[in-house]
């Protein structure tokens, strides 16, 4: 099983999406929808899912399928990315509500899953470096704060590049607040498209990457804590609501792992038992979220592009170490998941499918003839 990915502060997850919205050419006010879809969907299902199981079920956007989209939605009309979305989820609804989602996910080698997800996210983490080259006092100063602050504040290190970033940033005049202003997010109804190559470009990866990096630890952080909550409707429901928003952005639902681990400690409540009240308080933070999504986006846009890029990937670093090791640890199925990895960092195309889907099928043929091998 992949071990909980490192999770990113919410701005800095933000900044993700935003960029995942540019990428498919998302106006400010799609951006601030895709935020309010967000935060009303995992309200909703934090609070519902949590008073219905009297457990701590808490929910998220998947960052890493977020990731996901901004290099993979470059160039795919904003109606077939809606698409790709409902594919995804209506994916997740079928293998949740049938029971299938362990037999699924157990025909995909934690190595291949964890390669894919390592290759979507590595432009991330070099686009801090290649911005570097031209805002070197900006993006300069953020990787120093970050890894002095790895050092000595762990916790707060994401926190305290954001603030440092800023700080240079406003000095150098790039904080552009004057036409920032509490504002409220309204939904923006996209109707989908649905494109083959997009499908199992986007949509079929999207929907891997949620399982595996997300859902999986989100259960076993559940199960760790002593938590029976039964698999199938939590991926059922969130799928569900998944169908619900994403025509208005939401692209993904999904069980979180490190929030819901705060949840379920003794600092929440010394009663196991009475937890899940602070799943449902986090679900109505949440709705606040979505409610004002657009001021969240009029910041994005307040800021320069530079430290948005480099938040997002210094964010990032440790779910792609993560994923790196958990790719190459499996010495059996390490070819099979270098070749996943390449190939999906790559950028290949072909036929109008994106990398990751072929770094995917490519891995698995080679995890299959090693296996047939094998068994000779």
């Amino acid at each position: 099983m992949l071990e909980p990915p490192q999770k990113p502060g919410r701005f800095s997850s933000a900044a993700i999406i935003f960029e995942a919205a540019r990428a498919a050419g998302g106006s400010p006010a799609e951006v601030a929808s895709w935020l309010w879809a967000l935060g009303i969907g995992m309200g909703l299902t934090c609070i519902g899912l949590s008073l219905y199981f009297r457990a701590p079920v808490l929910t998220a956007w998947s960052t890493p399928g977020a990731a996901l989209l901004a290099t993979g939605l470059h160039g795919v009309p904003m109606d077939q990315a809606i698409g790709a979305f409902l594919f995804a989820s209506a994916l997740a609804v079928v293998v949740g509500f049938s029971g299938g989602f362990e037999r699924i996910m157990h025909r995909i080698p934690r190595a291949l899953s964890a390669a894919m997800l390592a290759g979507v996210l590595l432009e991330f983490g070099l686009d801090v470096f290649s911005t570097l080259a031209q805002h070197r006092i900006l993006v300069g100063t953020m990787l120093l704060v970050f890894l002095l602050a790895r050092q000595r504040l762990p916790r707060y290190a994401i926190a305290l590049t954001l603030l440092g970033g800023l700080a240079v940033a406003a000095g150098q005049g790039g904080v552009q607040l004057q036409d920032v202003q509490l504002q409220f997010a309204h939904p923006v109804f996209t109707m989908p498209t649905f494109s083959l190559p997009v499908l199992l470009g986007v949509g079929l990866p999207l929907f891997i990457v949620t399982m595996a990096s997300q859902n999986m630890p989100g259960l076993a952080v559940l199960g760790a804590n002593g938590y029976k909550v039964p698999a199938s409707p939590l991926i059922g429901w969130t799928g569900l609501t998944g169908l619900a928003l994403a025509p208005f952005g939401g692209f993904s639902f999904n069980l979180a792992a490190i929030t819901a681990a705060i949840c379920m400690s003794p600092d929440a409540d010394p009663d196991a038992s009475m937890r899940y009240r602070a799943a449902v308080w986090a679900g109505v933070f949440y709705l606040i979220l979505g409610v004002l999504g657009a001021t969240v986006a009029s910041l994005l846009t307040a800021i320069p592009h530079a430290l948005v890029v480099a938040i997002a990937g210094l964010a990032l670093l440790g779910t792609i170490g993560n994923s790196l090791g958990n790719a190459l640890s499996d010495t059996e199925d390490r070819d099979a998941a270098l070749l996943t990895f390449l190939v999906t960092a790559s950028g290949l195309n072909l036929f109008g499918i994106g990398s990751a889907f072929w770094g995917l099928v490519l891995g698995l043929l080679v995890h299959w003839l090693r296996s047939g091998e094998a068994k000779k």
